[in-house]
């Protein structure tokens, strides 16, 4: 089977994830634990990249980070091979620990961010280790919700790419307990972008470049791009009020405000900042009001509904 393909780039989000061989636990005991992480913070300095989210299961692990220079692969070699020889050592084991190499998707934080940590954060109870996140030691989630300082995370950094209040984002990850959520790696494309079409053809171009002239073929073709002017024109039709309106409205046009950021993130791929000057919102504002969507339309089908056919739209 050919290796998915890795695209080393600077001021990239990925997601990362490595599994224990066969399965098996790569931490033993709390000490291990606080070792990985030790070993995280050696890889900071050394390599200078922003820790976002993380979580460490018994067998597995998945980080969120952000690259500062194009070097993800020295990075994840320098934190796995560092842990595998101390925790051969400290264990007296042989071999290898981690299961292959680590897996990594490049990921469009604007649209994604709040859902991959929220997965991340979730995985102890998905696991049913635990009830609550903040009852499990080993994510990052008690530092977003401040519950008590984390000092793995860039939280000033966190801060900026969320845009919400501790409170806001434990309610946010609190009410997805329980319910059956849809994978966010569905749309993974050429299984190493998360992102809409345009952020697609951005790390695509960046990746040509990378591996030279190298021809790189794809089982599927792009997903259509999608524009702000083409979002703008569908609200028009649809709901007889654009931008401009929606800029004006403060009370019918509140869902449809969302429903326009909602499109604006998945398709068009804009940032909060982007949408805000179109929106005529600030960077928090935007934030707050995706995460509303998002939360409306997991409690109901007939939004849910709505929004799917909007997106349909575009489909062809």
């Amino acid at each position: 089977m050919a290796r998915a393909y890795r695209l080393q780039a600077e001021d990239c989000f990925y997601h990362v994830t490595s599994r224990g061989n066969d399965r098996k636990q790569i931490y033993a005991s709390d000490y291990d634990y606080r070792k990985f992480l030790e070993y995280i913070l050696t890889a900071k300095k050394r390599f200078d990249f922003y820790l976002y989210a993380y979580v460490l299961m018994p067998n597995h692990y998945h980080l969120l980070i952000k690259t500062r220079h194009a070097n993800l692969s020295k990075i994840m070699h320098n934190i796995n091979s560092s842990y595998t020889t101390y925790y051969n050592i400290k264990h007296n084991k042989t071999g290898h620990l981690f299961q292959g190499r680590y897996k990594s998707i490049v990921v469009d934080a604007d649209s994604y961010f709040s859902t991959l940590t929220k997965y991340i954060h979730l995985n102890p109870v998905k696991a049913k280790m635990v009830e609550l996140p903040e009852e499990y030691n080993w994510s990052s989630y008690k530092g977003y919700i401040e519950y008590r300082p984390d000092s793995y995370i860039d939280k000033d950094q966190v801060d900026k790419v969320l845009g919400i209040k501790a409170k806001e984002y434990r309610q946010f990850v609190i009410e997805r307990i329980g319910e059956k959520e849809e994978n966010p790696f569905k749309g993974v494309y050429g299984g190493f972008i998360l992102g809409n079409a345009s952020f697609i053809k951005d790390k695509l171009s960046a990746l040509k470049e990378q591996v030279g002239n190298k021809d790189i073929s794809h089982k599927r073709a792009l997903r259509k791009y999608v524009s702000a002017e083409d979002i703008n024109d569908l609200m028009k039709r649809e709901y007889g009020q654009g931008f401009a309106e929606l800029t004006k409205k403060r009370t019918r046009g509140i869902k449809d405000k969302k429903i326009a950021i909602y499109l604006l993130r998945r398709l068009a791929g804009l940032s909060n900042a982007e949408i805000g000057g179109l929106l005529g919102m600030n960077f928090s504002a935007v934030s707050k009001s995706a995460l509303d969507i998002e939360r409306a339309m997991a409690n109901s089908k007939i939004l849910q509904k709505e929004v799917n056919s909007l997106i349909s739209k575009f489909e062809g």
